[in-house]
């Protein structure tokens, strides 16, 4: 299991395109893949459960992957989250 915690920088937040493009990206990965934020960890292959966070720009959270996959789906999170990636 890998944990990296990382610092959203979408201009505006996560809110329904970008998590479901969020959503989209960590569907690729074999690995399970959560978010933790405020004390939730939440799959980050569910719409529905992305979709009840709020998350701002500029707020930290945590990637968690379990898998074999585990390093590239964190690495994948973290530069979507860090708008690094399409």
């Amino acid at each position: 299991m890998i944990r990296k915690e990382v610092i959203v920088k979408w201009k505006d937040g996560l809110d329904a395109r970008p998590i479901a493009l969020l959503v989209q990206k960590a569907s690729q990965y074999d690995s399970q893949v959560y978010i933790e934020l405020e004390n939730k960890k939440i799959s980050a292959k569910s719409i529905m459960g992305m979709m009840s966070f709020k998350i701002a720009e500029g707020e930290s959270l945590a990637v968690v992957a379990e898998g074999t996959d585990e390093e590239i789906a964190v690495k994948g999170i973290e530069a979507f989250l860090l708008n690094e990636s399409e």
